[in-house]
């Protein structure tokens, strides 16, 4: 399948400064990785994706905040809370990295296809009304609204690897039956919520916590099998990932222990299970990983699983 690489250059306008594990050199190494890469250079379809719209992100977040963001950005930047800064370019680089999102979606139902959707800020921390853990934006989380109220898809499932509790995607999705999140993290490590036991008011929540330091298999083991528990006799009409990178052994955030065979590994799986729910539509989102060679080499093998 020849799959799509949506971005967009305003996603670089994010300035956090030159100490900030969250920089524009995160996309930049996913650039040169795929640059190396001729054969699927040239296969993936390159996209630039668009902003989304005010109206979009209220999707998800509070109309306030949303033009909280705007002006803050507008006025040259500032502090949001202790680890997630804004520039004067932040406005246009997160409403590009919720846009590019929402291409791949209306990629993936016009034409069936997948995608990788490498952007930043990421966005699963998140909160309605404010920002939090370097993201501004619930990326996948407007995503999954989006794709019900734009495209009439009853069930959404969004499965997260990042070694990040998805805190605010969970915030931001729980209230809906019809959208199921799993989240793998690590347990306990910031933000220190996605308890096993929180299942969220609709039941429709599945938290992994797991120890750092394990095998690889046990992540990949646990992953997927939390999976097949939110899909047993539930379908979904379209998959989210939220592809977090951090969760790659020798980052600097995280303390799991996953290698390349491993993103390949749950990428193959997730697909798989794609094509047997919902004819293979799947959308996938960068979040963390803060060791930039790691998660440009990642996405590379991201990205050739995603073919399959």
């Amino acid at each position: 399948m020849n799959i799509a690489f949506i971005s967009h250059a305003d996603c670089g306008r994010h300035d956090t400064g030159w100490n900030h594990p969250e920089h524009v050199g995160r996309l930049r190494a996913i650039t040169r990785a795929l640059g190396r890469d001729w054969e699927l250079m040239l296969r993936v379809e390159h996209r630039e994706g668009r902003h989304a719209t005010a109206e979009e992100l209220a999707l998800a977040h509070d109309p306030p905040y949303i033009a909280s963001v705007r002006t803050m950005a507008a006025q040259g930047g500032g502090r949001c809370d202790a680890d997630t800064v804004a520039s004067d370019g932040s406005w246009d680089a997160a409403a590009a990295g919720v846009g590019s999102v929402l291409d791949g979606i209306d990629l993936a139902v016009a034409e069936g296809r997948r995608s990788f959707c490498a952007v930043r800020p990421p966005g699963h921390h998140a909160l309605r009304d404010h920002a939090m853990g370097f993201c501004l934006f619930g990326n996948v989380a407007i995503g999954a609204h989006y794709a019900r109220v734009r495209h009439g898809l009853g069930r959404v499932l969004i499965a997260d690897w990042d070694v990040h509790h998805g805190n605010g995607t969970q915030a931001l999705v729980q209230d809906t039956e019809d959208i199921r999140f799993v989240s793998m993290h690590q347990w306990p490590w910031y933000p220190g919520t996605g308890a096993a036991d929180d299942r969220g008011p609709k039941e429709s929540i599945w938290n992994v916590p797991m120890a750092g330091g394990l095998r690889a298999a046990a992540y990949v083991d646990a992953f997927l099998g939390a999976v097949d528990a939110a899909t047993a006799n539930w379908t979904p009409d379209l998959v989210l990932l939220s592809a977090g990178f951090d969760s790659l052994n020798g980052d600097p955030l995280g303390g799991f222990t996953l290698e390349m065979a491993d993103v390949d590994t749950l990428t193959r799986a997730m697909v798989d299970r794609a094509v047997a729910w919902c004819g293979g539509r799947l959308v996938s989102a960068l979040e963390g990983g803060y060791a930039p060679d790691r998660v440009g080499e990642a996405s590379v093998v991201h990205m050739r699983a995603l073919e399959a």
